[in-house]
């Protein structure tokens, strides 16, 4: 297998849509792609794929590896950014090393991993039996996976290949949840002499809620409510807030609407608000972004005491690392991302994601954000829950791949758990004892526009997904 055969199919798979719960279009191809290598493949009902490839004559003995990849990708872009995810090709460059997506998410995460699948199913190295399994929608709530059907592979050994960091070998991860607030609102009259204006946070980092959230980068609609909360009692109605996007995705950009009795007045405190958090966030944020000016306002404003709930509870909502592990150092084991808030005529809804190793932990965050968003008067409700995954330190698989990493670069790979979700602890729960391992190169900015793969880490991730593959026995 070749790492040149491997970003070649790569390339050729950011010219298909694949957002999730859309994914009928890399869905269909995956399909259409192993009728025409002549390999045996199931389509279930969900949308998961596999495409078998049985052993190379002498190598039947050798157990089923399975190969795993998802198939849908986070779709977000920059602000006024002309791109549509459901038909454009994602424009990429390469530059200094990297290939870039510099204005949208690249979906190395996974197409990367479903590149490797591909090329080597179609690669003429005699292996085991090779299942390689693509899910759907793992990044809204691992739908796919939930949905697997028992039987639907056969083998016990599975290499997850929706990893970040070259040189890393992924042996646990973090379970997760959602938690949606909403807010029935009730608009009223404009008020006599009050001005609208429109502020808008941008050019924040952003990135994923999982490996980013330690980062210290600044979440635009935490900031926004925290400007909003210091203006309270100065005479202004809330008309909207908007802001964030994915729910495993750090808040890039927020605007909100608001009616003010004293606009000169409310655009300085605003400007002083934006200096001091430039100030803050220099180092990480450098290119954040704070404009305030008038519009014409399309909703009336919110109710006094609706704006103050509303504000009020998103400023006091916890986001960012709550925990870490008491067994790995410097690995964050409990954490809350607010994701987003929406505003229509009649509600405002809220979007947050919790994350923890521990069960306890990540129920006990997510009860937290409920009762700050329920103490305001908003319905909350929990959803798309799934398992965290356990370390195997005695895993055979582990012990190959170690093994692989030292004969290939005679260097010690580390073995760590990550505090982002794999589908791995709900393929454990509905495959007991299957031994897993995750690896991948090295991706940098997932889930935000910007999003990168290190080319050079390509040919040893290539390498030692090769070697083990052929090795494993």
């Amino acid at each position: 297998m070749e790492t040149a055969r491997v970003l070649d199919i790569f390339k050729e798979i950011t010219r298909i849509p694949r957002e999730s719960g859309h994914e009928g279009p890399i869905t269909d191809w995956l399909c259409k792609w192993a009728q025409e290598h002549s390999l045996a493949f199931k389509r279930d009902s969900t949308g998961n794929v596999l495409i078998i490839r049985d052993a190379a004559p002498g190598k039947e003995s050798v157990p089923t590896i399975v190969l795993q990849a998802h198939q849908d990708m986070v779709c977000e872009k920059v602000a006024g950014f002309k791109f549509d995810f459901s038909k454009d090709p994602i424009p990429y460059v390469i530059k200094d090393g990297w290939m870039i997506a510099e204005n949208t998410t690249l979906g190395a995460d996974d197409g990367i991993g479903i590149a490797a699948c591909l090329a080597l199913l179609e690669d003429s190295a005699p292996t085991g039996r090779l299942e390689c399994l693509f899910t759907i929608s793992e990044e809204t709530g691992m739908d796919g996976a939930e949905a697997l059907e028992p039987g639907f592979f056969d083998g016990k050994t599975l290499i997850n290949l929706d990893s970040e960091d070259e040189g890393q070998l992924f042996i646990g991860c973090a379970g997760g949840l959602n938690t949606n607030i909403k807010f029935s609102v009730r608009r009223t009259a404009p008020i006599s002499g009050f001005k609208t204006l429109q502020c808008t946070i941008s050019g924040g980092i952003g990135g994923h809620s999982g490996d980013d959230i330690n980062k210290g980068r600044a979440n635009t609609v935490q900031l926004m409510a925290r400007f909003l909360y210091s203006q309270l009692g100065e005479g202004f109605r809330l008309v909207s807030i908007d802001g964030g996007g994915k729910p495993n995705a750090i808040a890039r950009e927020c605007q909100a609407v608001v009616s003010v009795a004293d606009p000169a007045a409310f655009k300085k405190a605003f400007s002083a608000f934006a200096s001091d958090v430039k100030d803050e966030f220099h180092t990480t944020d450098p290119s954040l972004s704070f404009e305030c000016a008038a519009v014409k306002p399309a909703l009336e404003p919110l109710g006094r005491k609706a704006g103050e709930r509303i504000v009020t509870s998103l400023f006091a909502s916890p986001h960012g690392v709550y925990a870490m592990s008491q067994d790995i150092a410097d690995l964050v084991q409990t954490s809350t991302n607010l994701a987003s808030v929406r505003t229509s005529k009649g509600q405002v809804e809220i979007v947050t994601s919790q994350r923890s190793a521990a069960q306890s932990e990540r129920r006990a965050m997510a009860a937290k954000v409920r009762a700050n968003f329920e103490g305001a008067g908003a319905k909350v409700r929990h959803m798309y829950e799934y398992p965290g995954w356990n370390p195997n330190v005695h895993s055979k698989i582990l012990k190959y791949t170690v093994d692989a990493y030292r004969r290939l670069f005679n260097t010690e790979p580390e073995v760590k758990a990550i505090h982002a979700g794999l589908e791995c602890g709900l393929f454990l729960q509905k495959f007991p004892g299957l031994d897993m391992i995750s690896f991948g190169p090295t991706l940098r900015g997932v889930h935000a526009p910007g999003e990168k793969l290190e080319l050079a880490s390509m040919d040893k991730f290539v390498a030692l997904l090769d070697e083990v593959v052929r090795k494993f026995e």
